[in-house]
């Protein structure tokens, strides 16, 4: 049993093909919010790209003030915001408002930035990167705690700097991406924050997902914390039906235009997974395309590598049609998090005793009844003696 429940999450970069609207693809994006937040999925993460023609989420957090409006309980991620492609004053006065709109179900997100591209257009060399990350988020935590900062650097200069609005939660979530190198666990222990392992299940971050983990308890140790698993989020590729063939014909054809993608940025590498078949990322156990037993033994996997994870993070990279995609979180609600969770194990067990008891409970039933239709063929016969 476990000592959490595992959460659902869906983690929206997003993935949209070159040929349709854009504008429909991003309030598709809004509409997913809230069926998600109807159907009780508990986190919803936007991204922040800028190259690329794909992934056209520019700003998270525009997208959460959006779903803020269209939905009532799902908690709202920044997933994630590039810290240095943003002045840090900046970064917490909106991450502090946005909390506001929200009525407190934000979740601030914070990552170096993934694509070299968009790094580029601004000037910067994205071997910086990671240093800018723990620099912004040092920063940004101070600011969203109420204190003043004055500190320069190469890529900003404060003065006085303090956010005269904080936000509406006093212990606000920080999470850090976290990839394949420490530096995501180290950051998250140093903040008490969570981790966002977005690479759970290539081979890569399946292989150093138990690694990164004990290098955050190590650094939250020697601050003298403990880190709780609740707080990593693993993220896959996953995608269920009643059948493996019906799921593989649901992804099929968005999984290829996807990867067109993929192999517009890498394609030149020959050991690329844009290269890859969705057969092969199933083999490799990058992705589930299956049935509700399929999620299940690979949750099972992602917890040996961190026993009580808190966060199965969905990526979204539009497989399946809205209705496919629907349906099948849906089954990941109804029959995947209850086997995971044990939601139906006391229900189980009642089922089960009561069948181990059956025979006499029957036969009690039985006599009762019984003793019923002779109480009442007794009383039958006494009105009648009495006539």
């Amino acid at each position: 049993m476990r000592k959490t429940k595992l959460r659902l999450g869906l983690f929206v970069a997003p993935f949209h093909p070159l040929d349709e609207n854009p504008t429909l693809c991003l309030d598709r994006d809004l509409q997913l919010a809230e069926y998600a937040d109807d159907l009780g999925i508990e986190e919803y993460w936007f991204g922040e790209h800028h190259s690329g023609g794909y992934e056209i989420s520019a700003s998270p957090e525009l997208m959460i003030a959006a779903a803020a409006q269209r939905t009532t309980r799902i908690k709202l991620g920044t997933g994630v915001v590039s810290l240095p492609y943003h002045n840090p004053f900046n970064t917490a006065q909106r991450i502090a408002q946005l909390d506001h709109l929200t009525k407190g179900r934000l979740m601030f997100g914070a990552g170096p930035g993934l694509l070299t591209a968009d790094a580029h257009m601004r000037g910067q060399d994205a071997r910086e990167s990671r240093d800018k990350l723990g620099q912004g988020l040092e920063v940004i935590t101070r600011l969203l705690r109420g204190e003043t900062v004055t500190e320069k650097s190469s890529w900003y200069d404060l003065q006085d700097a303090h956010c005269h609005l904080l936000p509406a939660q006093r212990d606000l979530e920080v999470c850090v991406a976290s990839l394949f190198s420490p530096n995501g666990g180290t950051l998250a222990a140093k903040y008490n924050g969570g981790m966002l392992c977005l690479a759970a299940t290539s081979p890569d971050g399946f292989d150093t997902l138990s690694a990164n983990w004990q290098v955050a308890c190590e650094a939250a140790r020697k601050l003298g914390r403990e880190m709780d698993p609740s707080v990593i989020r693993c993220a896959t590729d996953m995608h269920i039906a009643e059948t493996r063939d019906q799921a593989m014909d649901q992804v099929r054809k968005g999984f290829e235009v996807n990867q067109r993608y993929f192999l517009n940025q890498s394609g030149h590498l020959p050991d690329s997974p844009a290269h890859y078949t969705l057969e092969h990322l199933m083999e490799r156990g990058e992705a589930v395309i299956g049935t509700p037993d399929d999620a299940i033994e690979q949750i099972r996997r992602l917890e040996e590598k961190v026993p009580g994870f808190g966060c199965l993070l969905l990526f979204d990279k539009n497989w399946s049609s809205m209705q496919h995609k629907k349906e099948s979180l849906e089954m990941m609600m109804r029959y995947v998090l209850p086997a995971i969770n044990g939601d139906n194990d006391s229900r189980v067990r009642s089922f089960d005793w009561q069948h181990e008891h059956r025979e006499p409970f029957f036969g009690r039933m039985m006599e009762g009844a019984q003793r019923a239709i002779e109480k009442h063929a007794k009383e039958q016969a006494e009105d009648a003696a009495k006539k």
